[in-house]
């Protein structure tokens, strides 16, 4: 996958034009109250500059999966409020309805710097299904559209894709800014480059781990997936989370690596409980030495020393996944001292660091360091997606040659 060339809403001339701007709200709400902001947080930019510069904005979004029909608890609403209370320089209107007469007439009625939310796209079965009359329905309200939803630009969904086709179309300040983190850290990174994959199990990660293999100098593998690497080569992992049928897959990927001349790093001692549960006792031990009835939940300090000493001698870290199960205490502690000693190469300016997943981020955020990270993503099957090295529809629908 090469770098991308894209126009961004800077080129685009939008003074009175009615600009769609697809986002992705799929923000994490409980009881009507939205939890994490993040997600609306990140597109405020494009949203604040189009307005200034006197376009009449349609905000389009989905949220959840309500199968093509009206679900009053998957409707936009409240996002359309949360985003009027932080945007404060302009309000932001809702409409109950995202194509028809009724929309048309209050989209056309719009004045230059006026925001507009629909409502919720996969009411209609026309969005996932990218269908013809409903993508010419969406299009009819719009002169400009603007894709701001990279973690959306999987799927080539009518407001994704299909739309691309009917009017000119432009990347937004946060899908830029995803697609240059991205490409620059797998396409074109400062070298020496190396990737933390972590997380549950390897049968998500093998195109992952073999596209990696093949371009990175160093690959640290953590959490469940570890277990599976180790019991490949002939490592006892006791009652731990563990892939037993993938010992294959894992002795390819390790080929792989060796092949290209990249190092994959497995855990050298590991915190292991005989029960998965909050302040369970645990102890670490060496490989050799999991019990019958342990469970590896985290890795050990000697593992944490040896990666921490690596990272030193990289420029570029890409990081997909936890280290151990990081959500329940104590075993978060070697994903969160890795963490830290990434986020203070990258302070120092020694170490350009980019992450994604909602796993990643849950646990930088746990970990203190969200924010301290060259870029974190977005997204979760987008980010995972491109690290397979897939093209991604909304994406490539807004190259230019």
């Amino acid at each position: 996958m090469g770098q991308y060339t894209f126009r961004s809403i800077e080129q685009a001339e939008v003074e009175g034009k009615r600009v769609l701007v697809r986002v992705d709200m799929n923000v994490p709400m409980r009881d009507g109250v939205i939890t994490d902001t993040n997600r609306i947080d990140r597109v405020l930019p494009s949203i604040r500059s189009l307005a200034a510069r006197g376009a009449r904005v349609v905000i389009l979004s989905h949220f959840g999966r309500p199968k093509g029909k009206p679900v009053p608890e998957m409707s936009l609403r409240p996002v359309a409020k949360k985003m009027d209370k932080l945007l404060e320089s302009a309000p932001v209107h809702f409409i109950a309805d995202c194509i028809g007469p009724e929309v048309e007439a209050a989209v056309n009625s719009l004045e230059n710097g006026q925001i507009l939310f629909l409502e919720n796209l996969r009411f209609y079965p026309g969005e996932e299904a990218s269908d013809p009359e409903f993508v010419k329905a969406l299009a009819a309200l719009g002169d400009i559209y603007v894709n701001e939803a990279f973690s959306s630009s999987h799927r080539a969904h009518a407001s994704i894709y299909a739309i691309t086709q009917a009017l000119p179309s432009y990347a937004g300040f946060l899908v830029a800014a995803e697609i240059n983190a991205l490409s620059t850290a797998l396409e074109h990174p400062q070298r020496p480059v190396a990737a933390v994959v972590g997380g549950a199990k390897v049968s998500s990660k093998i195109s992952v781990l073999n596209n990696l293999a093949q371009k990175f100098d160093c690959i640290i593998i953590g959490g469940g997936m570890a277990n599976t690497f180790l019991y490949a080569q002939g490592i006892d992992v006791g009652n731990s989370l563990c892939e037993t049928d993938l010992s294959d897959t894992a002795h390819e990927i390790l080929r792989t690596a060796e092949d290209a001349g990249c190092e994959i790093l497995l855990p050298l001692d590991v915190v292991v409980a005989k029960e998965f549960k909050a302040g369970a006792p645990s102890e670490v031990c060496a490989l050799h030495a999991v019990p019958g009835d342990g469970m590896i939940l985290d890795v050990g300090p000697e593992t944490v020393k040896a990666l921490n000493a690596m990272l030193t001698t990289c420029r570029t870290l890409l990081w997909n996944g936890p280290m151990g199960a990081f959500e329940i205490e104590p075993f978060g502690e070697g994903t969160f001292a890795l963490a830290r000693e990434a986020a203070r190469l990258t302070k120092d300016g020694s170490l350009v660091t980019v992450a994604g997943g909602g796993d990643t981020v849950a646990a930088l955020n746990a970990a203190g360091v969200g924010k301290d990270f060259t870029y974190v993503s977005t997204a979760g099957g987008a980010f995972l997606e491109w690290l397979e090295g897939k093209e991604l529809p909304g994406v490539a629908a807004l190259h230019v040659s």
